[in-house]
């Protein structure tokens, strides 16, 4: 179910965005648009600058998607998955792959970033989601070091807590820097990360693991969450 969800996303953004983000920032090149264009930014600064943004940018759009409500019944589907493992990284529902590719590729134009800045932030998307979503216990020292610059599978494992007042913290996917900066960091769960109950309480692991179920999931209200 979660591995479908990525092919049925990327069959929607395909037809309905076929420019995609690296299209958009090719696009916008050649139109000359964009904050770091019209600053004369460019080269392996711009390109920092541009991914440290295009960061910022999903984090903003994390948040959004738990605090806005439409939002969070289409990226509840992520939540609902009783076991954090890297196909968690990747499941989220169709119309979450639309919506946030339309951002990003707002995002992309509005910042100016190049081709390869947004090649490259992808590919750390992509990694790093797959990396903070896995089934791993890094020894208590080395989580101790990365949790300073980006996102543990121990930090992340929190934002998959059963409970609210922890689903709705640690936003960031790449760095940790922004939940620090925007008051939205929890460093350890309450019942500690071995015993950390996953998923959604009103969704039982039945219709968490149907992709029928899943897919129909955003037309259903949420119990008081």
């Amino acid at each position: 179910a979660n591995l479908a969800m990525v092919a049925l996303g990327a069959v929607l953004n395909r037809l309905l965005l076929p420019l995609g983000a690296v299209g958009a920032a090719l696009w916008a090149e050649q139109q000359g648009l964009g904050m770091l264009r019209w600053l004369g930014l460019d080269g392996g600064w711009g390109a920092l600058i541009a991914i440290l943004l295009l960061d910022l940018g999903i984090y903003s759009q994390h948040v959004a998607f738990h605090r806005i409500g439409w939002l969070w019944r289409i990226h509840r589907m992520h939540h609902a998955d009783p076991d954090l493992d890297t196909t968690t990284g990747v499941r989220f529902h169709p119309l979450e792959y639309l919506l946030s590719m339309a951002w990003k590729i707002v995002l992309v134009v509005a910042i100016g970033a190049d081709a390869a800045a947004v090649i490259i932030f992808e590919i750390l998307l992509n990694a790093l989601a797959l990396f903070n979503h896995a089934d791993w216990r890094l020894p208590v020292g080395l989580d101790r070091l990365l949790r300073l610059v980006i996102v543990t599978p121990d930090v992340h494992a929190v934002h998959h807590s059963v409970r609210p007042d922890e689903h709705h913290r640690n936003f960031g996917f790449n760095l940790t820097a922004w939940d620090r900066l925007f008051g939205t960091w929890r460093a350890r769960p309450a019942k500690g990360v071995a015993q950390l109950d996953i998923g959604l309480a009103d969704v039982p692991a039945s219709r968490a693991l149907s992709l029928a179920a899943l897919l129909l999931m955003p037309l259903q209200r949420p119990a008081g969450d």
